[in-house]
C-alpha cells in the first residue's frame, strides 16, 4: 500500500507542472482568444440590434406613408365622386328644365289647337245654320212647287 501511495505521490508530483500549464493556458486563452471574441460578438449583437431597430423604424415610416397615401387617395376619390354627383345633378336639372319647356310648349300648342278647334266648331255651326236656312228654303220651295203642280 505504501508503494501505491509513493507511486501516487510521484504521479501527482509529475502532474503539478501539467496542471500549472493547463491553468496558465486557460487564462492565456481567456484573455487572448475568448475576451476579444466576446467583444466582437457583443459589438456584432449591438450592430444587429441597431439594424433591426433601423428596419423597424423604416417599416413604421413606410406604414405611415402608406396610410397618408390611402388618406389622400380616399380624399381624391371623394372629390371625384362629388364632381360626378354635381355633374349628374346638373344633367338632371337640365333634363328637368327641358321636360318642363317641352310640356309648356305642348300645353301652348294644345291650347292653340283647342282654340282653333273651337273657332272651327263655331264657324262650322254658323255655316250649318246658314246652310240649313238655305236648304230649308230650297226644300220648302221644292215641296210647295210640287204641291202646286
Amino acid at each position: 500500500m505504501e508503494q501505491t501511495l509513493q507511486a501516487l505521490s510521484g504521479i501527482l508530483l509529475n502532474a503539478i507542472p501539467t496542471a500549472l500549464i493547463l491553468v496558465i493556458l486557460h487564462f492565456y486563452l481567456k484573455f487572448v482568444l475568448f475576451k476579444p471574441l466576446q467583444e466582437v460578438l457583443k459589438k456584432r449583437h449591438e450592430l444587429t440590434k441597431g439594424a433591426r431597430q433601423a428596419a423597424t423604424d423604416s417599416l413604421a415610416a413606410a406604414e405611415r406613408k402608406a396610410q397618408d397615401f390611402e388618406a389622400k387617395f380616399r380624399d381624391a376619390r371623394a372629390v371625384v365622386y362629388k364632381e360626378q354627383e354635381d355633374t349628374r345633378k346638373g344633367w338632371m336639372d337640365d333634363q328637368a328644365k327641358q321636360v318642363a319647356d317641352g310640356q309648356a310648349r305642348t300645353a301652348e300648342t294644345l291650347a292653340a289647337a283647342r282654340a282653333q278647334l273651337e273657332a272651327d266648331t263655331v264657324a262650322a255651326k254658323q255655316s250649318l245654320v246658314e246652310t240649313s236656312a238655305v236648304l230649308a228654303d230650297k226644300i220648302a220651295t221644292t215641296v210647295l212647287a210640287r204641291r202646286a203642280s
